[in-house]
């Protein structure tokens, strides 16, 4: 089975879609898969393409034994709508150039993340130029996110987008969903060949590691995206970790960081520190030198479960979860921490004066067995594999 995926997210960038996306390709080639990966020039956090990628309109290398093709696109991280349009639209047509390197590759089956959804369309003109069947990725359900996070209005592009969202999901012979919100939405509007792909974690790459010493003040830990949809800033300014006998640890970048940096260089009593950018080998070795995970959200986005859940669990951590959906239901059904609704930061105080006094020994074992179970990224892939191949 041979297998192009089309991303413009990945590694070496820092994030949930690039890593789930390489553990996904790197599990698929020990099943015996040929994948090779079009993908755009690195600029993701920090909205700007990485020093060593600059001044390139494709470049083609080899990265963890890996096939890749990489082009241009304006790079942004702008919290406007207009240049993050301009981003996603740029490598949707850059990534058209990309139609040799397919035809050579031969696919199967060419796989595309979406978001952006436009490149979804860039994958289907591929697949055609190379006689694949498309395989759609559904990572954030759009227009419907942008809808909910504000940046779109229900109105003439709204529209649009959902037709282009319809006009994809009927080409596709497959569509993967990282959540069961996700796979419900898109079979109940009569489109079938939908498979359930969660972010999921590799355990093994936890189950060594020791806990951290339950001695002294708490240490809640956030490693992620540093955005306006974590609202991470926000909760700094909101609350105080020493008066509440914690210590809260971050780790991330996105555009709330030089101004998060600049807020607590300016309160450094207030229990929170800042512990620069985790590349991903790093992760579970930190992560398990905390007592807990704080996951934010600011706002609820259908479908959306983010991947810090799985990873928490694996480290053993308690997780306090602000936010509602999917991800909140996994928290609270299988009794792995403490949820409160986004924004509500009454109820998040609470949570972390329960934490304070918890006894955490019953809910580490909890959250590893879940990880090494339902949510074991190894045992999902398999599954996908099987899926892909009976396609």
């Amino acid at each position: 089975m041979r297998i192009v995926l089309l991303t413009q997210y990945y590694r070496p960038e820092m994030g949930a879609p690039q890593s789930r996306l390489f553990e996904m390709l790197r599990g698929l080639k020990a099943l015996g898969a040929e994948v090779s990966v079009v993908t755009a020039l690195p600029n993701y956090p920090e909205g700007r393409i990485f020093k060593d990628f600059r001044g390139r309109f494709a470049l083609r290398e080899e990265r963890d034994g890996i096939a890749l093709l990489r082009f241009w696109l304006y790079a942004s991280n702008s919290r406007r709508t207009l240049p993050r349009i301009l981003s996603m639209l740029s490598f949707s047509f850059t990534a058209l150039f990309a139609w040799r390197f397919c035809r050579q590759k031969q696919p199967d089956l060419l796989v595309v993340e979406s978001p952006p959804l436009t490149l979804a369309l860039t994958a289907w003109l591929l697949a055609k130029a190379s006689g694949a069947r498309m395989v759609t990725n559904v990572s954030d359900l759009w227009p419907l996110s942008a809808l909910e996070l504000g940046a779109l209005s229900r109105g003439t592009l709204y529209r649009a987008l959902e037709r282009l969202e319809r006009f994809v999901y009927r080409r596709s012979a497959g569509i993967l969903g990282q959540s069961q919100e996700i796979v419900t939405y898109i079979r109940e509007r009569g489109f079938g060949q939908t498979f359930l792909f969660r972010n999921g974690v590799d355990y093994a790459r936890f189950r060594s590691l020791e806990p951290a010493a339950d001695q002294g003040s708490r240490k809640v830990v956030y490693a992620g995206l540093l955005g306006v949809a974590q609202g991470i800033l926000g909760l700094c300014r909101a609350l105080d970790f020493r008066e509440l006998g914690l210590e809260f640890h971050i780790y991330g970048a996105g555009a709330e960081k030089e101004e998060l940096e600049a807020y607590l260089a300016e309160h450094p009593e207030r229990g929170i520190y800042y512990g620069g950018v985790l590349q991903r080998e790093e992760i579970p070795g930190v992560l398990v030198q905390h007592h807990a995970a704080l996951i934010p959200l600011t706002k609820n986005i259908y479908g959306a479960v983010p991947s810090k859940i799985y990873e928490a669990m694996a480290a053993g951590l308690p997780i306090l979860f602000s936010g509602e959906g999917e991800g909140a239901r996994i928290v609270a059904e299988n009794d792995l921490g403490w949820v409160n609704r986004p924004g509500d930061l009454a109820a998040l105080k609470e949570n972390f004066a329960r934490l304070a006094e918890a006894d955490l020994a019953a809910m580490r074992s909890r959250c590893r067995h879940m990880a090494a179970t339902a949510f074991n990224r190894p045992v999902q892939v398999q599954a996908l594999h099987r899926f892909l191949e009976a396609l």
